[in-house]
């Protein structure tokens, strides 16, 4: 059998064409490397430990509760951790992010302590018998503020309103959680935080439930013909419930 020589120029593009073709796949590798290589980002949340996946029919509480959506700052307002590098800058950290928006994260936070605290459901957004106290919770937050391996810092003005009723308690929260250097340390404190302040707020809840409440009923009328309003019974803002946590805030006041 013969077998046909490549005149002296094709064997040399082949040769090319095939150093080509080699050194193209190692390219095509080496970025394959370098794309599984990149960093992920990693995701954070405020939730405690998950409950046990079971289900069961609870009593009929005592009391009902409603956590409406929760005010935050708009700097943020974002997946990622916005964190302090200093009284008047910030970084935005691409990779360390929120599993949720951060006000989505501590209103479910809230929600989750309260209930368990108070032995109650939230039904926000939902209906609810006729004849069961129900007590609004709303929560703005002044400052969401971290400060790796320093501290995790919520000031959050915070009221307390049963509905049907002229009272309301305004109070204002202000928890200031030490941590160390790690991300997760920083998150962690500002859980601590939240769950200072959900004790707060439960706490005034209790006191609200035992205090007589003035219902939305049509104005009395005096002597003379003039709208007579009762006045709300007086309940102050409760007191601080850890070390990190400062309060302030005024008592019940009538709403118009």
């Amino acid at each position: 059998m013969m077998f046909a020589r490549l005149p002296r120029p094709l064997r040399g593009l082949a040769s090319t064409a095939a150093r080509s073709a080699a050194l193209a796949g190692a390219c095509a590798g080496l970025l394959a490397v370098a794309a599984c290589s990149s960093p992920s980002s990693r995701f954070y949340t405020l939730g405690g430990e998950a409950a046990p996946a079971t289900a069961s029919t609870a009593a009929a509480p005592a009391l009902l509760i409603e956590v409406p959506p929760v005010d935050v700052p708009s700097q943020v307002a974002k997946n990622q951790l916005v964190v302090q590098t200093g009284p008047t800058q910030v970084q935005v950290l691409e990779l360390e992010r929120w599993a949720s928006l951060p006000g989505d994260e501590i209103r479910r936070a809230l929600s989750s302590d309260l209930t368990q605290e108070l032995g109650t459901i939230d039904v926000y957004g939902n209906a609810y018998p006729e004849g069961t106290p129900v007590y609004r919770v709303s929560v703005n937050v002044q400052r969401f503020e971290s400060w790796p391996g320093s501290h995790a810092l919520i000031d959050a003005v915070w009221s307390v309103r049963a509905v049907g009723s002229q009272t309301v308690m305004t109070c204002r929260s202000i928890v200031n959680q030490p941590v160390t250097g790690s991300y997760d340390q920083l998150v962690d404190g500002h859980r601590q935080a939240v769950q200072q302040i959900s004790l707060q707020i439960a706490a005034g809840i209790k006191a609200m439930a035992a205090a007589p409440q003035v219902r939305t009923a049509a104005p009395a009328r005096n002597a003379s013909g003039a709208s007579a309003r009762m006045a709300p019974a007086s309940v102050p803002c409760p007191l601080p419930s850890g070390a990190n946590a400062a309060l302030g805030g005024v008592a019940a006041a009538s709403l118009d």
